[in-house]
């Protein structure tokens, strides 16, 4: 299969599957796996915090990182377009009884900081108290710049609130960015790291900040069901993603500019191309296009796309210059 629906759908390499099968593993929940150990500890000196912990997955770990930063009827703020508002479950106020307040969110990505400011509840008991700001980058691909997110730091000092990054896809920024992955993390509090997205690992992620935080996230994490056993298995591909494929997420960048520019090609599909700056696009499409049937005969050719409007299009370490060409094709074919 092609697929172009996530970079959630990325294989295991070799060294991966090499390094699953050869794991030292132990209990986790007591804290003797050394794998699991040797993730967490390299994970928080390489990104400049105290502590780390292996998660199952993107969603636990915002979540536990919501849960740890805000109590009972406490709240925080974020973009209506953030993952930990609007794909997650309502998992903060579902299980963790946190009022999420949403800000529109500006067309590149950011949140206004006026708008922020006046969403601050006052020390009333009338109000949720507010906590925290949670941010995400990137955000529908789109990369925050270095100079927002200092603001966004001067900002929760300003308010005495806490400042949480959603990292799923933190190193597409920081290779979009050509910095250092520190440039970004040394703003904030807390942050996740999804390693199975375009890093490529099969499961996990990590959320990271000062100790005490992770021993409360940890907490959380048994309480919720996150607590695993022989999860050394899982963190061995985990480093090996953050080890050997970042660099290489150049590739997935370059490939999605490439679709952009395939696409524009064929008629009734429009993407700006300069808001394609990593591995995600969005492509406005003509609504005399049959989106559902042309679903339906790319699967029959073996490529996955899903139906939207804009449509999102993804790239990823399984997809080549050559896949681009044969989607272009069969997608032409089926809108003709």
């Amino acid at each position: 299969m092609i697929d172009f629906r996530s970079d959630t759908v990325t294989q295991p390499s070799l060294a991966m599957r090499k390094a699953i099968s050869e794991a030292m593993v132990g209990d986790d929940v007591y804290g003797d796996d050394p794998t699991v150990n040797e993730l967490e500890l390299w994970a928080a000196e390489r990104h400049g915090f105290e502590a780390a912990m292996f998660c199952s997955s993107g969603t636990q770990a915002n979540l536990l990182a919501l849960m740890s930063h805000c109590e009972r009827g406490d709240e925080y703020l974020c973009g209506q377009q953030a993952h930990n508002y609007q794909f997650e479950g309502g998992g903060a106020a579902v299980l963790g009884s946190i009022q999420p307040q949403p800000i529109e969110n500006e067309k590149d990505g950011t949140l206004c900081f006026k708008k922020l400011a006046a969403a601050i509840k006052p020390d009333d008991p009338h109000f949720a108290r507010t906590k925290l700001l949670s941010i995400e980058n990137t955000i529908n691909g789109k990369v925050l710049p270095l100079a927002y997110l200092q603001k966004a730091r001067g900002f929760v000092d300003q308010h005495d609130l806490k400042l949480h990054l959603d990292g799923a896809r933190v190193y597409n920024a920081s290779v979009a960015l050509d910095v250092d992955i520190t440039e970004i993390t040394q703003h904030f509090d807390s942050m996740t790291i999804c390693l199975s997205k375009g890093l490529g690992a099969p499961i996990g992620s990590l959320v990271l900040g000062d100790s005490t935080l992770i021993r409360k996230a940890r907490r959380w994490r048994k309480v919720l069901g996150g607590g695993m056993r022989q999860a050394g298995i899982l963190a061995a591909a985990g480093k090996i993603a953050l080890t050997e494929n970042v660099d290489r997420l150049r590739h997935d960048h370059a490939n999605a500019k490439y679709l952009a520019q395939k696409l524009t090609n064929i008629e009734g599909f429009n993407v700006n191309i300069e808001h394609v700056t990593t591995n995600m696009l969005f492509a406005n499409v003509d609504s005399a296009i049959d989106q559902l049937q042309i679903v339906k005969e790319l699967k029959g050719e073996e490529i996955l796309i899903s139906a939207g409007n804009p449509m999102r299009l993804v790239t990823h370490l399984d997809i080549s210059r050559d896949d681009i060409d044969v989607f272009i094709a069969a997608l032409k074919k089926a809108v003709e």
